[in-house]
């Protein structure tokens, strides 16, 4: 039972760090699908549509990014952590940081 609980343990360890070294390259990266390259937003700052077609939004910053229904980010935004993502959906139309 303990080598299992120090192999969950390490999983947990090395899911962090992998998520906190992607954290902090200051790019969110978009997926739309499998035939479209991936959009790349570099340092993105205020208001930014997304693609129409998108599906994935991967926060690589530093900092909390918000995912907004409207392509003007005038809605509230849903947070999404540095390290982490979201399905962007039908329902998102533009992200801020």
């Amino acid at each position: 039972m303990s080598a299992g609980l120090l192999l969950g343990s390490a999983n947990s360890a090395l899911a962090r760090t992998a998520a906190d070294d992607r954290a902090g390259t200051e790019q969110v990266v978009v997926f739309s699908n499998e035939l479209t390259p991936l959009t790349v937003y570099s340092d993105p700052h205020g208001c930014q549509p997304l693609p129409t077609i998108s599906h994935v939004l991967v926060n690589e910053t530093s900092r909390t990014v918000y995912l907004h229904a409207d392509r003007f980010c005038l809605t509230p935004g849903v947070p999404v952590r540095p390290g982490y993502g979201a399905h962007t959906g039908q329902f998102s139309g533009a992200f801020s940081s």
